[in-house]
């Protein structure tokens, strides 16, 4: 699966139409709201706070079927019931709703303008965070004489509602609904509920206390960043407002490249991802003199019973890496798991998660490893929103194909310079790291917008 971004996602030319269902009685009021959704929402209502896959189907579609695969599929997850508002008193407030069947709408879309011009247009303004609901189906039905002429779908929603793992439960479901129906049968009749979000977010509310070393852990990091969440101290220019974004794809190396660099980790009695932030660690340390330290999302799905749940599963963790050896950065890893293995809350009291420029975070999605897959043949991609920024961003997704990087910079002169110098060596290292006896390779082209 590509990761890639609205702003770059490849998208046919065709028909284009989107579908939500219609919102009806309440049913569950109220119900918990996480510290991530709390703090995400609570931003307010706006563009570019949603996420999405695209992929093809596997062949023509009749939409009305499509339309009821996808109420099966919202019906099947709680959190997709579900929609932010504020009470009287101005509070935030989440609340479950019956989803009840909705209409297509078609959307015009201007010649010679590229077909993601126009999704992004309907994602922008249907999958915001008080969007009743805020996720939309679209469907992109290109001419029969098309070179591919099987139909793209788009599902997107609010952050608030879903991470990465989450969208590709959403699609694999749909793929399932809609083969059942095509069947004749009920969709997920033969399967258990699916695990409800709010469930999960009632069970962190009532872990104990976090232990006072992973507090103090938390404090130090923060602290040695002034008190603000870790930062990449490279020259990013003026970033007092942020700026329009840069996003940058590149092909670090190929499935043959791989299996070399897991053969490297595991002679130095670690897995892939310390291998790749010793690198990171080893670029950084020499661009910038300070050890690596970073915002590294993590996930809480901590029971097997998450695996097929859609919700926002994903909390951050901070990471620093002192020691810039792959055993180093192990037991960095290590540490940073359990620093993730906390409600945040109650660490980062009431002011929640402080906004930082220059922020660095890095995130890992080894796709081989996820218990949900969508057949590569549908040409799956992860597909992020634009909007400006102040900091730095970088995702290592490594599938059966590879591994690729994405990050997202504010686009300054400076930063232009200073990030892409910091992926160059990221790189080159990775690279050297698979055929240390012939020297540094080249360094990776890359695709930026």
């Amino acid at each position: 699966m590509r990761l890639t971004n609205i702003t770059r996602v490849t998208l046919p030319v065709g028909r284009l139409r989107h579908y939500a269902p219609r919102e009806g009685a309440i049913t569950v009021d109220p119900l918990p709201i996480s510290f991530d959704q709390r703090r995400h929402v609570s931003e307010g209502d706006r563009p570019g706070s949603w996420m999405a896959l695209a992929m093809r189907l596997p062949q023509q579609v009749d939409a009305a079927r499509l339309g009821d695969a996808w109420l099966a599929v919202v019906r099947r997850h709680g959190t997709m019931r579900t929609v932010f508002d504020r009470d009287e008193h101005g509070a935030l407030r989440l609340r479950e709703h019956v989803m009840l069947p909705g209409r297509w709408v078609e959307r015009p879309t201007a010649p010679g303008r590229p077909m993601r011009d126009a999704v992004r247009a309907v994602l922008d303004a249907t999958c915001r965070p008080f969007a009743r609901p805020s996720h939309r189906l679209v469907l992109i039905e290109p001419p029969a004489d098309a070179a591919d002429p099987r139909p793209v779908v788009v599902i997107a929603s609010d952050h608030s509602h879903v991470d990465m793992w989450s969208v590709m439960v959403l699609g694999r479901d749909l793929l399932d609904a809609l083969q059942a129906l095509e069947a004749g049968v009920q969709p997920f009749a033969d399967l258990p509920p699916a695990a409800d979000f709010a469930g999960h977010t009632a069970e962190l509310a009532v872990r104990p206390p976090a232990d006072p070393a992973i507090r103090d852990r938390w404090h130090a990091v923060l602290g040695a960043e002034g008190g603000l969440m870790p930062r990449l101290h490279v020259d990013l220019g003026d970033v007092s407002r942020p700026r329009d974004e840069v996003v940058e794809v590149r092909d670090v190396v190929d499935a043959t490249a791989v299996a070399l660099l897991e053969a490297v980790a595991a002679d130095a009695g670690v897995r892939l991802l310390p291998l790749v932030l010793s690198v990171i660690a080893g670029v950084t340390r020499a661009q910038t003199g300070l050890p690596l330290r970073a915002v590294l999302p993590v996930h809480s799905r901590y029971d097997a019973r998450w695996h097929d749940a859609v919700g926002w599963f994903i909390t951050n963790s901070v990471l620093e890496c002192s020691d810039d050896t792959p055993a180093g950065c192990a037991a960095a890893m290590r540490e940073a798991l359990r620093l993730g293995s906390t409600p945040l809350a109650p660490i980062l009291g009431p002011g929640g998660m402080p906004a930082t420029p220059r922020m660095l975070a890095i995130s890992w999605l080894d796709t081989r490893r996820l218990p949900v897959r969508i057949d590569p043949a549908l040409q799956p991609q992860y597909v992020s929103a634009s909007l400006p920024v102040a900091d730095v961003m970088v995702w290592f997704v490594v599938s059966e194909a590879g591994m690729h990087l994405r990050c997202r910079y504010p686009d300054t002169p400076a930063a232009r310079r200073s990030v892409r110098g910091w992926l160059d060596g990221i790189v080159a290292g990775v690279r050297t790291l698979t055929a240390p006896s012939r020297g540094t390779p080249a360094v990776a082209g890359s695709s930026a917008r």
